[in-house]
Parts: structure tokens; C-alpha cells; sequence
């Protein structure tokens, strides 16, 4: 079940009465509007250094209880390292937990040996900085003979975006934040040459697009490397007694 609105107090009573335990998620981009019994904040290896520097992103890092450093499997350990520093730094007293995030795909066949166009999640290559996501870690990982260069390609909105953010390089951003920039978005995948589309977005872009090629779609889970784990902070907090909120 999921609450939205703008009033938070009502939500949290209407809430109150149909859930045992409540999640709060609002990701990077925001902190909790209740005080929680356990704030989890996961930090990203392959961006070391935002945790500090971004608002709300560092903030949500001084209030977690936990601390999930994610994708352990795939950044630098140079990064991965600077990350543990500045958790131990500005948080000591958080629980962190270390995690790998194993990629897979639904067709691997459409990857090896081919010439690949890789789709990522736009916000993270745009304004959030990065020049790789899911997508490309998936072509690397599976063996594509190429990766290509989208940009003699792009179309109207997504043409924009590359005069805005030059830095992103041979990846396509998933822009699609109204209807204009999915046609756009459409119309270039489609006029670019490849054998098949490497999709790394969170979404499931056959469902908005109809691309004239053979596409493949990147997913990734967690999976908790050593002591303590998510079961066991959880197991601990849901023993303990609930304080009175009255």
C-alpha cells in the first residue's frame, strides 16, 4: 500500500492504521518528513565524495543508523575506501554494511560479440555527473565488440542535452520527462545503427518506446557481503519496544 499527498500528518494517521511497520523512501533527493526508528542511507562507491558534498545527500548520511555502501563489486577500491573514510569521519557510531550488486540481463545473446547501443538512466549522467551506469558495466561484463557513439544521431530534446552536458560521451540519457522528449528520445534510438540497445534504466523503456531493434534490459540485486546484514538490523529493531508517539 503507498501514501501520497501533502498534508503528512494525515497521511502518517491513516497509515498508522493499516500497517505494522511503515518505509519512508525518499531516495536521495530528500529526508524523512517523520523521524524514524531506523534511517538506512546507501552510498554509491562509483560517486565517492557526493556524500559529503551534495544536500540532502550528506545530510541523510549524518542522520543514518545504517549505512549500506552498495556496488562494492564493481567500483575502485581507491573509491571505495575514500567512501569507508568518510563514513568513519562524519558518522562513526552508523552500522555499515557493505554490498555487491551482481548484474544480469534477460538476453545475453544480444550483447556478446555485438555492436551495442547503451541506454542509461538520464539524471545520473546529466546533472547527477556520471559517465557510466548499469548499462555499459553490463556490455563490459557480457562482451560486446563495440559500444556506440550516439551522437551524430540525437534528435531535438536529447541533441539539447548533449549541448548541455558534453561530458556524457558515447551513452544515450533516458530523457523522457514529458511527451516530446520520448519521441525524441524514440526517433534516436531508432535512426542509430547497432545490433541491438543495452537498456540500464530503472524503468522498463518498452513500455513507453517501440524500438525497431533487438533490445536487452540490465537488472541488478542486492546481495550483502559478510555481517551484520539488513535481517539482522531489522531482526534487532523489531524486538525493541516502540516508543509512545502520543
Amino acid at each position: 500500500m503507498v501514501y501520497a499527498g501533502v498534508d503528512y500528518k494525515v497521511i502518517l494517521k491513516e497509515a498508522e492504521k493499516e500497517a505494522d511497520v511503515m518505509v519512508w523512501d525518499g531516495g536521495n533527493n530528500d529526508i524523512p518528513f517523520y523521524q524514524p526508528d531506523l534511517h538506512i542511507t546507501v552510498l554509491d562507491p562509483h560517486r565517492p565524495g557526493d556524500e559529503l558534498s551534495y544536500f540532502p545527500g550528506g545530510t541523510n548520511l549524518l542522520l543514518a543508523d545504517v549505512v549500506l555502501i552498495n556496488k562494492v563489486d564493481s567500483a575502485d577500491y581507491d573509491n571505495l575506501r575514500q567512501v569507508r573514510l568518510n563514513v568513519r569521519d562524519m558518522n562513526p557510531g552508523a552500522t555499515v554494511i557493505e554490498a555487491a550488486s551482481p548484474i544480469s540481463v534477460d538476453h545475453p545473446e544480444r550483447i556478446r560479440g555485438k555492436s551495442v547501443l547503451v541506454v542509461e538512466d538520464g539524471p545520473t549522467l546529466t546533472h547527477g555527473g556520471m559517465t557510466y551506469g548499469a548499462g555499459v558495466i553490463a556490455a563490459e561484463k557480457f562482451g560486446a565488440d563495440d559500444i556506440v557513439d550516439p551522437r551524430p544521431w540525437v534528435k531535438g530534446a536529447i541533441k539539447e542535452a548533449f549541448e548541455t552536458y558534453p561530458e556524457i560521451g558515447t551513452l544515450l540519457p533516458a530523457l523522457g520527462y514529458g511527451e516530446k522528449q520520448i519521441k525524441d528520445l524514440q526517433k534516436t534510438i531508432n535512426a542509430i545503427p547497432c545490433d541491438s540497445v543495452v537498456i540500464g534504466t530503472p524503468i522498463d523503456l518498452t513500455r513507453v518506446l517501440k524500438i525497431n531493434k533487438p533490445s536487452v534490459r540490465v537488472s541488478y540485486e542486492l546481495q550483502e557481503i559478510g555481517k551484520p546484514d539488513l535481517e539482522e538490523v531489522l531482526g534487532k529493531l523489531s524486538k525493541k519496544k516502540r516508543p509512545n508517539l502520543a
